[in-house]
Order: structure tokens, then sequence, then C-alpha cells
């Protein structure tokens, strides 16, 4: 028996890394399965359109961060393929790429920690203003848990870039543990406020002390050992942010921004239009769906450091054959799992259980399980495109966003929430992955044989 399950194991390409990661996403999505429960008997529907709306308010956070964590593991790996580590915290190698490692570590400190403060008062104002509009005359309590939600957010924006930055040091296995305690802390915390009745303080409350928890991982441990050692290294080479990762940034920026009006647009308008107990349904619906992609894309997101230090080396046969195999396996986890997902909720409506009803109706269900489903292979194409240090998808990306913002406000109007789910399967089917497929085979061709 246990052959069988090493030759599986094998078979999956599931090494180190990918085991605690894939066992963080289990925990995140496990927990958002389990919140789901807990959120239909804690919170009433009106509060689970408040719950779910604040999650889509606070990827704002997208247009300050900008795709810029990504680059930072990619620029990483790039730059550490030609370095290693000694045994008493040293970089051993040409002086020229540690100095360069340094540059890369001290513009994340100081740039982010820039960019939390003005996050913080963005999202501040920018909910206050929302829920105050379109509150339809609730008597939710929702101020005090959004204040500390945004606080989070904000200790989150400049913590994750060190942690990706690890990720492109080759340490993608440590931090897939610190993500895994944090998530784990996350979920606990956040069960145990719903059960004592903390209703939407217990996101808040809970996310604030999970994250804190990473800080803590960091700083007090030997891992902030690696990081003194980087800071030292600076010398006269540097990597210059507006010639060397700003060209890239800005398109990669741009594919994030429309990325927010592709994913995170749904719940706010169908708050405002719809009222929250139909948000709340969507909210929902993303929320396993989502979790589910991340479980998926863990074959991928943690080889992105070895995919990135093969097209270093430039050994694109290797890199063909290593994208292929985690292709494959991810976007048959995910199928299966999105299987399981539509026959929990549907045999729930059969035996007429409360919880399938804070779902969207089927119709709309299958459109959103379906173009998941579709989205796995886009995000894989793109990051393997992207470990090549340059974002070819930009046009296509913004293209998207705007047509699915249109889609989402014209069909939304005509045909409520069917619209907006049925336009969005059709653009994200017969346009984006059909215009990412042209883009992944041309420039593949262009980048390895020219």
């Amino acid at each position: 028996m246990s052959n069988m399950l090493k030759r599986l194991v094998e078979k999956l390409g599931v090494d180190g890394a990918i085991a605690y990661t894939i066992l963080t996403r289990l925990i995140q999505a496990g927990g958002g399965v389990i919140s789901i429960f807990f959120i239909a008997k804690f919170l009433s529907p009106v509060e689970q359109g408040y719950y779910y709306t604040f999650v889509s308010i606070l990827a704002i956070q997208i247009f300050f961060e900008l795709g810029l964590s990504g680059i930072i593991t990619q620029y990483t790996a790039h730059e550490f393929a030609h370095l290693e580590w000694t045994d008493n915290f040293q970089l051993k190698g040409d002086e020229y790429y540690r100095s360069r490692l340094s540059s890369l570590l001290r513009f994340c400190v100081k740039w982010f920690a820039i960019i939390a403060v003005i996050l913080f008062f963005v999202l501040l104002v920018a909910g206050f203003y929302f829920f105050k509009t379109y509150n339809k005359g609730s008597n939710v309590e929702w101020l005090f848990p959004w204040i500390i939600l945004c606080l989070t957010t904000s200790l989150n924006l400049f913590i994750d870039p060190l942690l990706a930055y690890f990720d492109g040091l080759n340490r993608v296995k440590d931090m897939a543990t610190v993500r895994l305690l944090q998530k784990s802390v996350n979920i606990i915390l956040l069960f145990l406020f719903f059960a004592l009745g903390f209703k939407l303080y217990s996101a808040a409350l809970a996310s604030l002390v999970a994250i804190l928890v990473n800080y803590v991982q960091i700083l007090f441990s030997k891992r902030v050992n690696y990081l003194k050692a980087i800071w030292a290294a600076q010398r006269e080479w540097s990597i210059n942010y507006y010639e060397e990762i700003f060209p890239f940034q800005w398109r990669i920026a741009l594919s994030w921004i429309s990325g927010y009006f592709i994913f995170q647009l749904f719940n706010p308008v169908l708050f405002a239009t719809e009222g929250p107990i139909v948000a709340g349904q969507m909210g929902m619906t993303i929320t396993a769906l989502s979790g589910i992609a991340s479980i998926s894309m863990s074959w991928i997101n943690t080889k992105v450091p070895l995919l990135s230090a093969l097209i270093a080396k430039k050994e694109y046969h290797q890199l063909d054959i290593d994208f292929r195999k985690l292709f494959i396996n991810s976007l048959g986890i995910n199928t299966l799992c999105t299987i399981v997902l539509f026959v929990f909720v549907e045999g729930s409506r059969y035996l007429h259980l409360a919880i399938g009803n804070r779902f969207l109706g089927v119709g709309s269900f299958i459109c959103m399980c379906l173009a998941s489903l579709v989205n796995q292979a886009i995000f894989a194409f793109a990051t393997y495109l992207r470990c090549h240090k340059k974002e070819p998808l930009l046009i296509q990306s913004v293209v998207m966003g705007v047509l699915v913002c249109l889609s989402t406000v014209i069909f939304g109007n005509m045909f409520g929430v069917m619209g907006i789910t049925g336009g969005y399967f059709s653009l994200v089917t017969f346009v984006g992955l059909t215009w990412t497929i042209f883009i992944f085979v041309t420039k593949k061709r262009e980048w390895h044989y020219a």
C-alpha cells in the first residue's frame, strides 16, 4: 500500500515544496469550505453579503501591489541561480550577482513600506463611502471590522513581497511552512470567533493575528539572518528599477488591474444592484472555486523558481518537459475537485439543505465552474510566459478586463446574475483561452528558437 502511494506521489510530481504548499492550500481551501457552513450558521444572508463584498473591495490592493510580488520571485531566482549559501548564512558566488540581489531586497523593503501606508488610508475611505452609500438601510455593524481589515491588508502588503523574495532564493518549501502556520492560525481563529458570536469581527481579528504570526516567523528566526547577509552584500552593482523591472512590471500591473475587473467586480456590482444576499451567493461560489484553483495551481506556482532558473540557463527542452507534466497534473486536480464541489452543492439542494441556497443558482453555478477550469489553463500558460521576465499578455488582459466589465454591467442589467455569469464564461472561453494559446505558441517559438 505504501509503495502504491509512493508511486502515485511520484507520478503526480509531488515534492516537499509542493506537499507543504498543497497542505497550506488545503487548509485554506478546506477552511474556506468549512467556513461556508459557519457563515451559513452564524451570519445572516445580509451579513454574508457584507462578508464577501469586504473581500472584493480589499482586492483594491492589486492597484498598489501591481504584480510586483511575482516579479520579485522571478528576478530573485534569476540572480540567485548564480549563487549559493554557505553553512554560516553567507552568500557564495560572483560579487556582481550578490550586489544585485541585495539591491532588490532594499528596493522591496523601502517601496512596500511606503505603499502599505498609502493603501491603508485608501481602503479606509473607499470602504466607508461604498458601504455608507449602498447599505440599503441594513443595521449590520461593519465599520470597525472594516478598519481592522484595512490594517491587516496593509500589513500583508508589506510582508508578502518578502515571502516572495525568499521563494526566489529557492526556499519555496520553507516559505510554504511559514504560510502553512499563518493559514492554520487564521482558520482556527476564524471558526473560534464565529462560534463566539463575533459576526463580521471574526474574519478581521483572525486575519490580524495570523498576519502578525508571519512577522514573528520572519523576524524572530534564523530567516532574518539570510536577509541581513543579503542586505550587507550591496556594492556598486544594482538592479535598476526603471530600466529592468518597470518595463516588465507596468505590463504585469495592467494585467493585474484588468484581473480585478475580471474577478472582483461581480460582488460590488451585485451588492449595489441586487442587494447583499445575491452578492453573498456569488461570494460563496467564488470562494469555493478559488480554493480549488489555489490548490491545483500549487503544482505550477511552487515551480516558478525552477522554471525561471531553467530559462536563465536556456535549458528550454527540460523546461517544456517539466511544464507539460505540471500543467496536466494541475488541470486534472482542478477538474476532479470542481466535480466534487458541483455534486455537493446540487446534492444539498436536492436534499433541501440550507447550505445549497447560499450558492448561486444551478445555471450560474455551472457557468462559474466551467469558467474556473478555463482560467486554470490560462493561469498556467501565463505563469510559464512570465517566468521569462516578459509580459506578452498585456493587451489580452486589458481587453478581457474591459470586455468582462462591460458584460457585467450590460448583461447584469438585462438578465441579472445569469447574464453576468453567462457572459463571463463565454468571454474567458472563446476570447481569453483562444487568445492565450495563440500567444503561448507564438512567443515560445520566438523566444526559444530565434
